[in-house]
């Protein structure tokens, strides 16, 4: 069995507020993509990396491999209009079997500790399946202007990446989805639309995506 990781890294980052897409802002003088990309370069359990990309970034990201030894990275390809097209498009590129493992995993999510990515990659190894997500500990409340109801947290996750499934599985959850037209908001409700199981693994605050120039600021602190 072998672990592939797709890194979709297509998106405009408009809601971050710059000019270009957040995953290639530098942050202490270097992108935030690379930062994510060696989590995964340092990991032993990973095989291979394959990142989805805008055209124009593959230049950039071609030297970004280079100059930061990122050897685990296979092959930048196009992405598509959604994220989940593009991480299609990354999924028909690999030359993986059936049973191989699937990790995909947010370019913004630069500070993803290696306990959470080892712990979920098990548990793939051992169910089949593994979505990383956050217990929630604040109180929950709906409403719009003021307090509807509360709602009971015990039951309730915050949904990270990496979501990790088997090639065979994710690409019938892809290719369904595709024909029929669905967009989910990732790779689990995919899973989850065939009627699969989906297993959750113990994710960190840390693993948080750097959205927003407030969340850029958090980043830099963390990294001191």
């Amino acid at each position: 069995m072998r672990n592939f990781v797709i890194i979709p890294a297509g998106g405009a980052g408009v809601r971050s507020g710059f000019s270009k897409p957040k995953q290639y802002i530098k942050v202490n003088g270097v992108e935030l993509i690379v930062y994510t990309l060696l989590n995964f370069q340092k990991c032993a359990k990973v095989d291979e990396i394959v990142i989805a990309a805008s055209e124009q970034y593959f230049k950039l990201l071609s030297k970004l491999i280079i100059k930061y030894k990122l050897s685990k990275v296979s092959a930048v390809i196009e992405g598509g209009n959604e994220r989940q097209d593009s991480v299609l498009n990354a999924l028909s590129s690999l030359k993986a079997g059936p049973n191989d493992l699937i990790i995909v995993h947010d370019a913004a999510r630069p500070l993803i500790p290696n306990s959470v990515l080892e712990d979920a990659i098990c548990l793939a190894e051992a169910k089949g399946n593994a979505v990383v997500a956050l217990k929630a500990k604040d109180t929950l409340v709906k409403g719009a202007q003021s307090i509807d109801s509360y709602i009971n947290r015990d039951e309730i996750f915050l949904i990270q990446t990496p979501q990790i499934f088997k090639f065979s599985v994710l690409k019938k959850a892809m290719l369904s989805a595709k024909e029929d037209n669905f967009y989910g908001t990732d790779e689990s409700m995919l899973v989850k639309r065939l009627g699969k199981k989906v297993y959750l693994s113990e994710g960190s605050s840390l693993n948080f995506k750097v959205t927003t120039k407030e969340d850029f600021e958090l980043f830099k602190k963390l990294l001191h």
